[in-house]
């Protein structure tokens, strides 16, 4: 499982802050890391340069092998806490999806 990150212009993923959300979604998503060929992460801040409440969103897009891509979105206070709801949401849309799968 492959992570790329992307950020926008009031944002610069330092290697550090980059290994620390690589662990953190790869310990969060282990269990899918035979489907998931690559997961995109997309950090920006909402208001730019201004101060604000909940105001760092992360996108997700996790890249499954054989199937489209899906993509999930959350923000909040923190880079951290929007990168965490978002691998939390993501992980449950892929129990779904991979649930089905399995069933049929």
């Amino acid at each position: 499982m492959i992570i790329q990150f992307n950020a926008d212009n009031n944002l610069t993923v330092h290697e550090e802050f980059n290994n620390k959300l690589t662990k953190h979604i790869t310990d969060k998503l282990k269990r899918f890391s035979e489907q998931i060929t690559r997961i995109e992460v997309h950090l920006s801040d909402i208001n730019g340069s201004k101060q604000g409440q909940d105001d760092k969103k992360c996108l997700l897009e996790a890249r499954l092998e054989n199937r489209q891509p899906v993509a999930v979105n959350a923000i909040g206070k923190t880079y951290e806490v929007a990168v965490d709801d978002a691998v939390d949401k993501l992980r449950s849309m892929l129990d779904t999806i991979i649930g089905r799968l399995q069933n049929y």
